[in-house]
């Protein structure tokens, strides 16, 4: 149905910060040594990363809207006793706003259940709330769209647009079945039908 892309979370100016303060993915630990982190999650990601961080980072706060987490038990026990050593700090909040000029962050506001709102330093901001799908470009390719999926015949896997077809997750046709073993049977006749167009003076050898 596309390719898959990190959730952002819906804080005002966000898209200012990304890249430079505010990062879906840990690509390198390093960037962030010395670095007062906020990381904002409660999954597996969020956890994995607040442990992994916390050694090199100058000040780190994990922040989750409620006291509970859809993460490995061992990774939460982990978390808690650095949160038991003054280690690493955790909030139950949300964030609200970010703070800074020319994409640095210096403050986040969070705001918990009592819906205070507070400043909270930080430098970077990781947020983890998993990823989604987009269809990108392929939305401007011309094919006739049914709730972001390609409608396709089931005899060649062909769109509503000549030439183009759909395999997978992405198409749609009665009786489809969101299987691999499908996507297989859906391959094997969508190349039996794009071999004429890519070679029309060539004839198709059928093999087993």
């Amino acid at each position: 149905g596309g390719s898959f892309v990190p959730k952002r979370p819906p804080i005002p100016g966000i898209d200012a910060f990304e890249g430079t303060s505010v990062f879906y993915a840990v690509r390198k630990m390093e960037q962030f040594r010395g670095k007062d982190v906020v990381i904002a999650g409660g999954g597996d990601s969020a956890l994995d990363w607040t442990l992994n961080l916390a050694p090199i980072v100058k000040s780190l706060t994990l922040v989750h809207h409620r006291d509970g987490f859809r993460a490995a038990q061992h990774s939460v026990n982990q978390m808690r006793e650095l949160v038991a050593a003054d280690e690493i700090d955790f909030q139950i909040a949300s964030v609200k706003a970010l703070h800074g000029d020319n994409g640095v962050l210096n403050e986040v506001t969070l705001a918990g259940p009592d819906k205070i709102e507070r400043r909270h330093k930080a430098d970077v901001l990781l947020p983890f709330f998993g990823l989604t799908m987009k269809l990108g470009p392929i939305a401007d390719f011309g094919p006739n769209l049914n709730e972001n999926l390609i409608p396709v015949d089931t005899e060649k896997f062909e769109s509503s647009t000549s030439g183009i077809f759909a395999i997978g997750d992405i198409n749609t046709y009665p009786g489809k079945l969101k299987l691999i073993l499908s996507a297989f049977h859906e391959a094997a006749l969508m190349s039996q039908a794009a071999f004429h167009i890519c070679r029309p003076n060539e004839k198709l050898r059928f093999q087993y």
